[in-house]
């Protein structure tokens, strides 16, 4: 007895840490920027860094949102003239017999790449995604065991394919933080923001079989600065949507995944992207044509080599803190030519207080061809003459 009144009088005396501790909890749900969300992630674009998160990991249905990565590898194949934008394209009856959203695609008919990309980014056609994933690879399995490769490139481990068009199917499932990742990575390729941010187009235009198309993101109509990427919906999957948004030179992307509907969907990532535009600001410390440094390669047909950022070398601040002095140093990787524009060829380093802050890629500022025995012969003779060469 006289132990169950210690017990009680132990308890009665944490009461009051108990309701310290739910307050916290209380006031932590009251701050969930999607609280309607299952999972949900906002990051800013250049430099990757996370600014929310909510259960970002958490392996979820994603519906139509599995287009980035189609999109993404659609790209990929365009830079790489495996298509071309005016090539037309024969719809097969695997591609026309698509179920879900659709442009209405009919077995046999000829459509551009370009308008079959429109029909994906801007009214989430599942028979003209799976119709450029024949194109590309031959067959859809095929497609998505690309898009499944491309999971393992980018480092992203929440996710898996079974289709290129994001219906429920076992086994097919992503995260919200892989979502946003693969977005990240589709915003490189800059064109397709020319497709996910029309609100309304037609296609076969001057036919009969003229069809109306409407972005299923009314984000890109109604909210300034959001020019993509990708809503989705199934019944497993809740709605969904990731969007990005630019403003003063600053590219934010919000992924929420399982909402309730359409509205408070669109209503909470319109939450995201003002919370992310007041709370943080960028600097660019470097643009992607700023020379960092010159190298010589005796091989190489150009006499000086210009070192270049891959891309525009930026940092995160707070606003509240006030811009930040960032400096920078580079480590160059042994390289030889040729070499191509985007080859890696080092990583410069950001720092701040010596804290490393940013990391971004060095490549070439043009392609380098290598020397024949001729120019190599040339080139000698001429550092010779010029006494750069001493015997």
């Amino acid at each position: 007895m006289k132990k169950i009144f210690v017990c009680f009088i132990c308890l009665f005396m944490m009461i009051p840490f108990i309701n310290i501790y739910a307050e916290e909890v209380k006031e932590e749900k009251s701050n969930v920027l999607a609280k309607n969300a299952k999972s949900a992630i906002l990051l800013e674009e250049s430099t990757g860094e996370i600014l929310y998160e909510f259960n970002s990991h958490e392996k979820l249905e994603p519906a139509s949102m599995t287009k980035m990565m189609s999109l993404l590898l659609i790209m990929e194949a365009l830079e790489k003239d495996v298509i071309k934008w005016d090539q037309m394209i024969t719809i097969s009856s695997n591609a026309s017999g698509m179920g879900g959203s659709q442009i209405l695609l009919e077995t046999g008919e000829k459509m551009s790449v370009d308008d079959l990309v429109k029909g994906i980014a801007i009214a989430s056609g599942n028979d003209a995604v799976v119709a450029l994933a024949e194109a590309i690879a031959g067959t859809e399995e095929n497609f998505v065991k690309m898009m499944n490769d491309k999971l393992v490139e980018l480092g992203l481990k929440d996710s898996n394919f079974k289709n290129c068009h994001g219906l429920d199917e076992e086994g097919h499932y992503s995260s919200a933080y892989d979502m946003a990742m693969i977005g990240k990575e589709l915003v490189k390729h800059e064109k397709i923001l020319e497709y996910s941010s029309i609100y309304e187009t037609y296609l076969r235009e001057g036919t009969d079989k003229k069809i109306w198309l409407v972005n299923t993101n009314k984000l890109v109509r109604f909210k300034s600065g959001v020019d993509g990427l990708k809503t989705g919906y199934t019944e497993g999957a809740g709605f969904c949507l990731t969007a990005t948004m630019k403003q003063n030179d600053m590219r934010v992307i919000a992924t929420v995944m399982g909402e309730p509907d359409s509205t408070t969907r669109n209503n909470e990532v319109s939450s995201m992207l003002d919370y992310a535009f007041a709370q943080v600001g960028i600097k660019k410390v470097l643009s992607k044509n700023s020379v960092v440094e010159k190298i010589t390669l005796s091989k190489s047909k150009l006499d000086e080599i210009e070192i270049v950022p891959i891309k525009d070398v930026t940092v995160l601040y707070k606003k509240v803190e006030g811009e930040i002095t960032p400096t920078y140093e580079i480590k160059l990787n042994e390289v030889n030519v040729p070499l191509k524009k985007g080859d890696v060829v080092g990583t410069l380093y950001v720092l701040n207080n010596d804290d490393v802050i940013n990391e971004v890629d060095l490549t070439v500022k043009e392609n380098i061809k290598k020397c024949n025995l001729f120019e190599l012969y040339w080139k000698y003779l001429k550092n010779i003459l010029g006494g750069n060469i001493k015997f």
